[in-house]
């Protein structure tokens, strides 16, 4: 159906909306065609300027962990799986999701990939080298990092986080050179230190640096 039938539908929609509740059913507004946007569609955008202006926008930081598989091909013993993500958002209260972005290019992801489960860090302000850590390619990331095992995916949960979320793979969506991965959560929650059990300062990244929440 073209622009013009989807008008011709909407249309009826809303002529429907002041008749009585007798009417007849309306019909349902079509789907959108979906299609790849061709090269010469692109809008001329200079990847640095688009980083330069989406850097004013300032996000909380988080690491995305998950669990050491059981086995390895070569029988070795597994190590968790880790990695720093500042795209990361709450996604729907009823079921309760939350989403995340990753580079496709990730070495990390497809091991956090092939686990089905994850954990969310919310880092704190004072866990900004952490963040570098785990930020590295290529490196023991968990070396000398204290962790324990979130209750539910046994994903590893770190110390000093404001807050951390455990979840399962709901869904795997594609976005450009990133993906976007909706989480089911399974279990979450706040420091037991924390008396006020709302989890200490956030970390925060602006601009292409950390800092911390003031009121």
């Amino acid at each position: 159906m073209g622009h013009a039938g989807m008008a011709a539908a909407a249309v009826r929609y809303l002529r429907s909306a002041g008749e009585p509740r007798t009417a007849g059913p309306v019909d349902p507004l079509p789907r959108p065609d979906l299609r790849a946007v061709g090269d010469d569609e692109r809008a001329p955008i200079d990847p640095a300027e688009f980083r330069r202006v989406l850097g004013n926008f300032a996000t909380g930081v988080t690491v995305i962990t998950a669990p050491a598989p059981a086995t390895t091909p070569d029988s070795t013993p597994g190590t968790p799986s880790g990695f720093a993500c500042q795209s990361f958002a709450a996604l729907s209260l009823d079921p309760p999701l939350i989403a995340f972005m990753v580079a496709r290019t990730s070495t990390t992801w497809p091991r956090i990939a092939r686990a089905g489960v994850f954990c969310v860090n919310v880092l704190g302000a004072h866990q900004g080298d952490l963040c570098r850590r785990f930020a590295v390619s290529g490196s023991d990331k968990f070396a000398g990092v204290d962790h324990e095992p979130s209750p539910v995916s046994g994903s590893p949960r770190l110390a000093g986080a404001t807050a951390w979320i455990d979840c399962a793979v709901h869904a795997v969506h594609t976005g450009g050179d990133h993906l976007i991965v909706v989480g089911r959560v399974n279990a979450l929650g706040t420091p037991d230190a924390d008396p006020d059990g709302n989890g200490g300062a956030p970390l925060l990244f602006h601009r292409g640096r950390f800092g911390d929440f003031t009121v």
